[in-house]
């Protein structure tokens, strides 16, 4: 698939040959929220241009990552059963480049299903299990999720869910709630978090369950003489 090679006979440089493109990754990452119609991902990666799309669409098929799929009005992109095998490495990216984060470009773009994929990277599956299934529905812009937590189990949903036990308004910086840099407490009276319906003791289960440590520093990056 790469039109370079990097002469290493090695795992890594099979896997980078077949998504170490740039926006290759991040198409697997839409497209493990679900199938997506080539629009579908213009408008998710709206940065990318059209040509570059398509071109990383058939390496993608080349390397048996990703296929086509026809349905009754036209055709979507989905990942095949050896593409799925990413979702742990994109999560476990996402857990690593989380610690790196810092506050957002104003022209940085948020979508749907970065912002599923995101919380998918923070849940903590043990710290739900055994609890009462709950429901939080979490506005980020324009953007409506449900997030459904249910015994270790994850259902991420776009759209409103009218049984949420709670419903919120956030931006990036929820961020430094999910870092437990902030209580729930905190996250609220900075106007971080608005509570918009439902009960707002809810808000400390969301932050135990939705966690990801970002207190690892990195170590500052010298000037060489």
């Amino acid at each position: 698939m790469a039109p370079r090679s990097y002469g290493q006979y090695c795992g890594v440089v099979a896997a980078l040959d077949l998504v170490g493109e740039r926006w290759a990754l991040l198409i697997v990452r839409d497209l493990l929220v679900g199938p997506r119609r080539y629009t579908d991902l213009q408008r998710g990666l709206p940065r990318i241009p059209t040509n570059i799309l398509a071109t990383r669409l058939k390496e993608l098929q080349a390397g048996g990552v990703i296929h086509r799929v026809p349905l009754a009005h036209g055709l979507v992109y989905e990942l095949t059963p050896f593409g799925r095998e990413l979702e742990d490495v994109v999560l476990a990216l996402g857990r690593w480049g989380f610690k790196a984060m810092g506050e957002p470009d104003p022209a940085d773009v948020v979508t749907a299903d970065s912002m599923t994929i995101a919380f998918r990277t923070a849940f903590r599956p043990e710290a739900s299990t055994g609890q009462r299934p709950t429901t939080y529905e979490v506005h980020i812009g324009t953007i409506v999720l449900a997030l459904e937590v249910a015994d270790g189990v994850l259902q991420v949903t776009p759209a409103p869910h009218p049984g949420a036990g709670v419903t919120f308004a956030t931006g990036p910086g929820i961020r430094s709630l999910i870092a437990g840099q902030l209580s729930p407490t905190e996250a609220v009276g900075r106007g971080i978090v608005h509570v918009l319906d439902g009960d707002p003791a809810l808000l400390d289960r969301f932050a135990q369950t939705f966690h990801l440590a970002a207190d690892q520093a990195r170590e500052p990056v010298g000037t060489l003489a």
